[in-house]
């Protein structure tokens, strides 16, 4: 997350649409993710293995969206019932396996409820398409004074624009068509497809473009934009695509650090392992209605507002690694995403020519060492509402670089290396990720832990200043 912040739809709305829920307790399925935090989020009894989303957008419309998408999934439990994330739009069609479905129904902000005509036998595959339009009503939907758009929104957004099981333990493959207008760009997460030519209803000039992201992905993390943008291409040195979109006014500002993209992803290459992804870039926006984040990192491609530069892009594709390729199992372990992105810029100020052991672990200590409330957010299961608490930015980068003078550089990078190839493109927990660093360090982590993300308190001086930075202590005001 930030820096330190289709067509027309034929047919009408089909009279199997009802206005309350069916009760999940009358039938299999229907219950949620089960988050700690967020329990109406995501959904049981499936297993969701690709997205096929297909959208059309006018600039001339900002609040409207036609969709049409279809989720490929496994029933993982006999279901007579399942849901989808949707927020507000209407829905004129569900159906089941290409057979029109029992019966819909919308139940509080953003469940939609499908009874499908038979039983999904547990293991089986099947394929569920929804027809909708209307007005995005989530927060993650932002339109530009120039009628482009784009989606950015953590903890969950893709339910502001597609029916989805929307939680990140859920992660599938992607595939984004979207169809704008002559002029306009419409831009995605991973690799672009073809890109055709069309008209509209009203026999105006039409492009439809294709993306598609083959490695599995959190849904929060899959990218859409439209704008009048300016696209760069070129390649990594490995041949690996980059592309960047800049919408109009954010060029000038951005473009001086496109060039740096290789170095930084070079650079965390070497601390974190492989690139994990088959492309990269940028999609630069010149800001919206909403209140976004100033960057989120989309998988391959992250968003920024207004501008890109360094230390936000260092930040954004160390997520490439710590929360898109290994993604957190709940919300609970929000540090696995966070601490480590931030603590990935701390390591590019050393990379050029910083202290980081006085400029910013013992400067940030000293600042904060007699400020409680600095100290009273856990960094491992924070609490609702504060799983992207700053604790985890600043704190949670703190930590990191305490963990990495206690266990030493070796053992250190060892761990983050071992822990992005064992958990590559799956979902992890912060005790997993404890237990692996005592595995590689061979040491008894367990007081250190304890102090630096499970306390509302200020690490006593032994786990404060551990190794040599020890010395560092007897300079300290």
């Amino acid at each position: 997350m930030r820096t330190p912040r289709r067509f027309a739809l034929l047919g009408a709305l089909v009279g199997s649409l009802v206005l309350s829920a069916v009760p999940a307790s009358a039938a299999n399925g229907g219950g949620s993710a089960g988050d700690p935090y967020y329990p109406d989020d995501g959904n049981s009894g499936y297993n969701v293995s690709h997205y096929d989303v297909r959208v059309g957008y006018d600039p001339a419309r900002t609040h409207y969206l036609d969709g049409d998408t279809t989720i490929t999934a496994t029933a993982t439990e006999a279901l007579d019932l399942f849901s989808l994330d949707l927020k507000g739009f209407k829905v004129a069609s569900v159906a089941v396996n290409g057979a029109p479905v029992k019966a819909f129904s919308r139940s509080g902000e953003h469940k939609l409820v499908i009874t499908p005509a038979q039983q999904l036998a547990k293991g089986k595959k099947f394929t569920v398409r929804v027809r909708y339009a209307g007005k995005p009503t989530g927060a993650a939907w932002n339109t530009m004074k120039d009628g482009g758009a784009y989606v950015s929104g953590e903890p969950h957004s893709s339910r502001d624009w597609y029916p989805s099981n929307d939680h990140p333990s859920d992660k599938a493959t992607f595939q984004l068509t979207a169809t704008v207008p002559e002029g306009w760009t419409a831009i995605g997460s991973g690799l672009p497809g073809k890109t055709t030519t069309g008209k509209n209803a009203d026999g105006k000039a039409t492009k439809t473009f294709r993306w598609h992201e083959d490695k599995p992905l959190a849904t929060y993390l899959s990218a859409f934009a439209v704008d009048k943008f300016t696209v760069h291409n070129s390649k990594l040195k490995d041949g690996t695509p980059v592309i960047h979109a800049y919408s109009p006014g954010t060029e000038a500002a951005s473009q001086e650090w496109e060039g740096q993209l290789p170095e930084i992803l070079d650079f965390l290459s070497s601390k974190f392992g492989p690139y994990p992804f088959s492309s990269a870039g940028g999609i630069v926006v010149n800001g919206g209605d909403g209140g976004g984040p100033g960057a989120l990192e989309t998988q391959t491609r992250p968003t920024y507002i207004g501008s890109m530069f360094d230390m936000s892009m260092t930040h954004e594709n160390a997520h490439q690694w710590f929360g898109d390729s290994v993604t957190v199992a709940d919300w609970r372990n929000g540090c696995l995403n966070e601490c480590f992105a931030q603590y990935a810029s701390q390591l590019w100020e050393e990379h050029n020519g910083s202290d980081i052991d006085k400029g910013f672990y013992r400067d940030t200590v000293e600042e904060n060492k007699n400020d409680p409330k600095y100290w009273a957010v856990k960094l491992y299961a924070p609490g609702k509402g504060k799983e992207l608490d700053y604790a985890l930015y600043d704190r949670g980068s703190l930590m990191l670089h305490a963990l990495r003078h206690t266990v030493g550089d070796k053992a250190f990078f060892a761990t983050l290396k071992q822990w992005t190839h064992d958990h590559r493109d799956s979902n992890a927990t912060w005790p997993q990720f404890e237990k692996l660093a005592q595995k590689v360090s061979g040491k008894n982590l367990t007081g250190f832990f304890n102090a630096w993300a499970h306390s509302t308190k200020i690490p006593e001086k032994k786990y404060l200043y551990p190794g040599s930075l020890a010395k560092l202590a007897k300079l300290a005001k």
